[in-house]
C-alpha cells in the first residue's frame, strides 16, 4: 500500500461563503490546534513565490516536496489564511521540512 499524506481535512473543516460560492475549508477548525502544538524550530527553507506559481499553493507544494498534496501545510507555516488569494507574486515563503507534519 503506498503511503498518503496527511490531508487538512483529516483535522476538520467548515464550509463558508467565499465571493459568492461556499466552499470547503479546514481554516478556523482543529487543524490550526495541531499546528500550534508542532514546534516552532522545524526545520524549513526559504522559497520565493515565482509568478507561474501565482495563487497555486498545489504547485508550490509540488515544487518543494515533489506532490501537491502538501499545500496546506505551507499555507498554515506562512499563516496564510486564504488560498485563493494568498501566495502571490514576489511573496517569500518558509517551506516547512516535511519532517515536521504531525503524522
Amino acid at each position: 500500500m503506498a503511503f498518503k499524506y496527511p490531508s487538512r481535512y483529516d483535522y476538520g473543516v467548515k464550509t463558508i461563503e467565499h465571493k459568492g460560492a461556499q466552499v470547503t475549508t479546514s481554516i478556523h477548525t482543529e487543524i490550526e490546534q495541531v499546528m500550534e502544538n508542532i514546534p516552532n524550530k522545524i526545520p524549513h527553507r526559504i522559497g520565493t513565490c515565482m509568478p507561474f506559481i501565482t495563487h497555486r499553493p498545489d504547485s508550490i507544494s509540488d515544487i518543494f516536496y515533489n506532490t501537491t498534496a502538501l499545500w496546506w501545510y505551507i499555507q498554515l507555516f506562512n499563516n496564510i489564511e486564504d488560498p485563493f488569494e494568498g501566495f502571490n507574486k514576489g511573496d517569500r515563503l518558509l517551506i516547512p521540512s516535511k519532517n515536521g507534519l504531525p503524522i
